[in-house]
């Protein structure tokens, strides 16, 4: 009798076994079902407002069949500021040429994620901002910026359908100095990473090559202003986010000092960080545009908006000013080695820079290894990645990233492990894969706050010994190929450094990967001759073409200061044809 017993327990626990199973399967198939129907509406979302934007052009161009509106699309900020200004072009024949374009351009490169179908509405009243310093201008503005009734969705799937309930403070100034914000610009998954693409709007190709990254975080906006679609854009940088995207894709953009310009109403998967500060800034064609955005954006308004913003009008003085500079300049940060275009990019202006009557003095950042290690990385990652890992949890992960998040995604004691047994070998990688474990308790967080000031203290006391009013470095280049920024963290080290520092830093194109630039990366061997040399060697090749950069710093809340060495920069370029043969 028991044999029979047993027998039906068995049965019942297998049948019982097989149900949960099935319960299980059951569960995670509808949770993908409800993740597919989430993308599946998110995108359909984007496709009705970009049919929408489709219909308003033609139907402008119907209604207004005398208007020129490619001829618009010429213009620099300032002659298309100047025209509206005069009353021979109209604001709407402005947004409508802006508008086409831009849905041109994100139709090869996939760079926008909204159409902002308000700024039609925005037309009806912008007579009353004809005082504002950027009256009928269009902008485009990074996904991340909170514009009332859009998604703010960062690329993760757990801020769709959660529209921003007002826009943000940059985004109010905008609209009060005459400005209409028209597209919102496609970003990474998350936003800590520099190539732009994520799982609900796919990739943003680069303009200049559609095989290579755009770059990121604010990889929309450089994709779409380079290729012609915006005028003016508004990114956000917290390790070189607004610097890379308009490097990789050959357009100017500024880093300004935290706070400079309000950071109220911008979405992250990781708030509350304050070792590596992010900041909002401009990014556009030239210099000129910039220092005009920073000029409408620094206004009473935003002071009243966000009284935490220190209330520092531009300085058009420091900015027009023609007095010699004295300039900082390092070529190599000895952590990561500068690809050979890079390198040439930097002695090149260097030359130009003296050429024109300023000193250059050579400078080295202190201690960036620990720098890097310590305050960025772990800075970014003080809590091991736990908060931005919180967002991937619904919904696929981007191939892009697959490698760095499951690198975040170990537990603690394992990176320790890991880190100890690379440090003989790799020092760099161990001591990177160790700061990736964050901190461990408040008390070493706030040691670590400590640590980040006495840094920023140091930096200064050796600007200060060196008398310096600028700083000239390289910027990371050229555009790499599909994948690879995942893995390389340490190319980051050029940008990232200033986001810990807290300087405003800006990035100007100045020429482009030769053939003999690209001949060189088989003598390139990295500072550590550790692996990711080779890696960074397969991420940047077949360049040639691409555009590259240098960057200008200046000391924090000095902007106009920094403006103005990348304006000398531009100047000097364009007058020396042979070295920047950028488009």
């Amino acid at each position: 009798m028991s044999g029979v017993m047993e027998g039906e327990w068995k049965r019942v626990a297998v049948a019982l076994l097989c149900a949960a199973g099935v319960s299980v399967f059951l569960l995670k198939w509808r949770k993908q079902e409800k993740v597919k129907r989430k993308l599946q509406r998110a995108r359909e979302k984007r496709e009705k407002e970009l049919g929408q934007a489709e219909k308003a052009v033609q139907h402008f161009r119907t209604q207004n069949p005398g208007v020129d509106l490619s001829s618009i699309l010429t213009l620099s900020l300032a002659e298309l500021s100047q025209r509206i200004r005069g009353g021979s072009l109209q604001p709407d024949a402005v947004l409508h040429a802006y508008m086409e374009k831009a849905l041109e351009v994100h139709k090869k490169l996939n760079c926008g994620t909204a159409v902002l179908t308000e700024s039609l509405n925005q037309l009806e009243d912008i007579e009353s901002h004809k005082d504002g310093l950027l009256y009928g201008i269009p902008v485009s503005i990074k996904d991340n910026l909170d514009y009332e009734g859009y998604d703010s969705t960062c690329g993760v799937l757990t801020k769709l359908n959660n529209p921003a309930v007002k826009d943000s403070v940059v985004v109010s100034v905008l609209k009060k100095q005459g400005a209409i914000p028209f597209i919102k610009t496609n970003i990474p998954q998350g936003l800590l990473n520099y190539e732009c693409s994520n799982p609900i709007y796919g990739r943003t190709v680069n303009p200049c090559n559609i095989e290579k990254v755009c770059g990121g975080s604010s990889g929309g906006e450089g994709a779409l202003i380079a290729g012609g679609g915006s005028i003016l854009g508004l990114g956000t940088d917290i390790g070189g986010s607004i610097r890379i995207p308009a490097a990789f894709c050959g357009i100017c953009a500024l880093k300004p000092t935290n706070n400079r310009i309000s950071v109220r109403g911008l979405s992250s998967c990781v708030k509350g960080g304050k070792t590596a500060l992010s900041a909002v800034g401009p990014m556009a064609r030239d210099v000129e545009s910039l220092a005009l955005c920073m000029k409408a954006l620094l206004c009473p308004d935003m002071f009243t908006l966000d009284p935490t913003v220190p209330p520092l009008p531009f300085n058009q003085e420091v900015y027009e000013s023609l007095e010699p500079l004295r300039i900082g300049y390092y070529e190599n940060d000895e952590y990561h080695q500068p690809s050979p275009a890079m390198s040439r990019a930097l002695w090149k202006t260097k030359e130009l820079l003296e050429k024109a009557g300023h000193t250059l003095i050579p400078f080295n950042p202190p201690r960036i290894f620990t720098a890097f290690n310590e305050l960025v990385v772990r800075g970014n990652l003080a809590d091991g990645g736990a908060t931005l890992l919180q967002h991937f949890k619904e919904g696929p992960i981007d191939p892009s990233l697959q490698y760095q998040v499951s690198n975040w995604s170990l537990p603690t004691f394992m990176k320790r492990i890991i880190s100890l047994l690379l440090r003989p070998f790799y020092p760099r990688m161990a001591a990177l894969v160790h700061a990736s474990s964050g901190v461990s308790s408040p008390a070493d967080l706030w040691k670590q706050h400590k640590e980040a000031e006495d840094y920023i203290h140091e930096t200064v006391a050796e600007w200060r010994r060196l008398v310096l009013d600028v700083l000239l470095c390289p910027m990371l280049g050229p555009a790499y190929n599909f994948n690879y920024t995942g893995k390389l963290s340490g190319p980051l080290s050029y940008t990232a450094l200033y986001n810990v520092l807290n300087f405003p830093v800006g990035v100007v194109p100045v020429t482009v990967v030769t053939d003999e630039d690209e001949d060189q990366l088989k003598h390139y061997k990295g500072n550590f001759g550790d692996v990711s040399y080779k890696t960074f060697v397969k991420a940047i090749q077949g360049g040639v073409g691409l555009p590259i950069g240098v960057q200008c710093v200046a000391p924090p809340w000095q902007e106009e200061m920094c403006l103005r060495l990348m304006r000398e920069v531009e100047k000097l370029c364009a007058k020396n044809k042979s070295f920047n043969m950028h488009h």
